[in-house]
């Protein structure tokens, strides 16, 4: 009999396609996550009214935020409103934000990822740069987006891991290259969290939160972008993949 895989749940976007709302989720996120965490992939809507929380914890075994084009709404940390144009996202923030905030007091696995980065940063009380290309001393964070995906993808800086934290146990390294594709980024760091790298820009770049009951990661880069080619992207799979099976099923 096949041992049961554990099942990450992703909270998805909500988008318009046509006249019809669509809950999507990128397939780079799916795969890394079948593959590279060897775990069963299942889409959670994100609905009005959300879906409760201790439901959707009751059915996964860990949570991966996803990146998205769409940006968490700034009234959830205090900024500023959007300027017009920027996507936003109220369905996908309604059902994030305290889902974060449920499954980490559980103790159930978290891999966050650009948008989901940002979302696990402001779930705990930080904010959030909206233009972090805009900030003095900041580099451009951005991607070109007329490049190929390959390009796109690339390795864009360098980042130095912080001494003694979960990214410098998972893989022994001090510095490594990462991709860059955003343009929001952590301005004040949420209570209790870590930085656990940094750009040479001084952006943070990833966080853990050390008194968590379980995993917790967020990285601000794609490390599901052609994972299984990059060391970086392996390991931090890797982890979330034992993590996954340390904890008792749901």
């Amino acid at each position: 009999m096949t041992a049961r895989r554990p099942v990450v749940g992703f909270p998805c976007d909500r988008r318009m396609l046509g006249a019809h709302p669509f809950h999507v989720v990128g397939e780079k996120y799916i795969e890394a996550v079948r593959l590279g965490a060897d775990a069963l992939p299942v889409l959670l809507p994100v609905l009005d009214p959300p879906i409760a929380p201790d439901e959707i914890l009751a059915s996964v075994d860990g949570l991966l935020f996803t990146g998205s084009p769409s940006n968490v709404a700034p009234r959830h940390y205090g900024g500023p409103a959007p300027r017009p144009g920027v996507m936003q996202d109220e369905h996908r923030d309604a059902t994030a934000l305290p889902l974060l905030k449920a499954a980490i007091a559980a103790g159930k696995p978290v891999l966050a990822i650009c948008r989901g980065f940002q979302e696990l940063n402001v779930a705990f009380g930080g904010t959030l740069h909206q233009h972090v290309q805009e900030v003095p001393g900041r580099a451009d964070h951005r991607e070109t987006k007329d490049a190929p995906l390959d390009a796109q993808y690339g390795p864009a800086h360098k980042l130095q891991v912080e001494p003694g934290g979960l990214l410098a146990r998972m893989l022994g390294e001090r510095s490594f290259a990462v991709n860059s594709l955003h343009s929001q980024g952590i301005d004040l760091l949420a209570p209790g969290f870590f930085a656990e790298a940094i750009a040479p820009d001084g952006q943070i770049e990833a966080v853990s939160l050390p008194q968590a009951k379980g995993f917790v990661l967020g990285v601000q880069w794609h490390p599901e972008w052609a994972w299984s080619e990059n060391d970086i992207s392996r390991a931090i799979f890797a982890a979330f993949a034992k993590s996954l099976r340390e904890t008792p099923p749901h």
